[in-house]
């Protein structure tokens, strides 16, 4: 069993940066991929970055791409996402997510572990 925990979500103002981390304990594999996901109120949970467990592979989705970024901290078993230049329709819980298989997926499905969730909110 692999244990996630997200933290670093608030109240920022559109433009403004957030710094999310997710700590991972328990049965954590060199060769898991890490994932980043959101969901906003009455909408589906959709896939923002990913990151091989080397770094050396990204994944981002387009909407964000230029203003996020995933990065990973295998020493301490923690992954983090840096978001730029937010937007109020960044708002949303961002999940952290883990893939036993390291295929940095953009799929919610591939994922084999998920966080609790961090609320971020972007007012305008």
């Amino acid at each position: 069993q692999v244990q996630l925990v997200e933290s670093g979500g608030g109240l920022v103002q559109a433009g403004g940066s957030l710094r999310l981390s997710c700590a991972a304990s328990g049965r954590t594999f060199s060769s898991y991929a890490m994932g980043w996901f959101r969901q906003a109120p009455g909408k589906e949970r959709e896939f923002v970055a990913a990151i091989s467990r080397s770094s050396f592979v990204t994944n981002y989705a387009d909407s964000v791409k230029g203003r996020f970024t995933i990065s990973i901290d295998n020493a301490k078993n923690t992954v983090y996402l840096q978001m730029n230049s937010l937007k109020p329709e960044d708002t949303a819980v961002y999940y952290c997510a883990a893939d036993s298989t390291g295929r940095v997926a953009a799929r919610s499905y591939e994922y084999d572990y998920w966080g609790q969730g961090t609320q971020v909110t972007v007012s305008s």
